[in-house]
């Protein structure tokens, strides 16, 4: 998560996670004077997984339900439904892979740095993918531009799977600001905006 980058925060507090993220969204109203008035925020989440799994290499079974994870992002999407103006979209996880061996443990035991019998519970994770929700995404791009509900539409995001979207936008008129949150954006999709602007406190790190 961005947020959690931003602020370099080992856990994460599920009001104060929602009351920043909304805040965030609504200087981007505010900062441009009393003639703009918000429409709607739109978010785009999951409900978390909350199977039950085998870890392979420890053999400990895995409520994924009694999790922190589970718990925070439960509580955030309860408050998040709470803010004003914001409309909830949600997709569903899909399981695709079973347990994988994460990218730097599978680096070191292709060099040799590691065995498989020195693999450790933290070396693998349980691949699941967001399903549903950058079609939401777009149909709601969509929907807002040819219905001219809006006159300007600000995408928080930095995924070049939204250069269609916002290349449609602008071609039914509407102003498409981009906020990456000050983080790189694949330079495909700056291309197809009218702007580019991160609301959210700069972190003194970056540079």
């Amino acid at each position: 998560m961005r947020y959690r980058a931003i602020k370099r925060l080992k856990s994460l507090d599920p009001v104060r996670t929602a009351n920043d993220l909304w805040k965030m969204c609504i200087e981007h109203v505010t900062s441009q004077g009393e003639n703009y008035e918000l429409y709607r925020i739109f978010y785009y989440d999951c409900y978390p997984y909350n199977r039950i799994q085998q870890n392979p290499v420890t053999g400990e079974t895995i409520d994924f339900s009694k999790t922190e994870q589970y718990e925070f992002r439960i509580q955030f999407i309860n408050e998040i439904k709470k803010k004003r103006k914001v409309a909830l979209r949600l997709g569903v996880l899909e399981e695709r892979g079973g347990w994988v061996i994460r990218p730097e443990a599978t680096r070191a035991l292709l060099s040799g740095e590691k065995s498989i019998e020195e693999l450790t519970e933290d070396d693998v994770h349980f691949e699941l993918h967001q399903k549903r929700v950058d079609i939401k995404i777009g149909l709601d791009i969509a929907a807002l531009s040819l219905k001219r509900l809006v006159d300007q539409i600000i995408l928080i995001s930095g995924d070049s799977d939204f250069v269609s979207a916002s290349k449609f936008a602008r071609r039914e008129g509407i102003d498409f600001i981009l906020d990456p949150m000050w983080f790189s954006v694949n330079p495909h999709l700056i291309e197809h905006v009218d702007g580019l602007t991160s609301k959210i406190e700069k972190p003194s790190w970056f540079y």
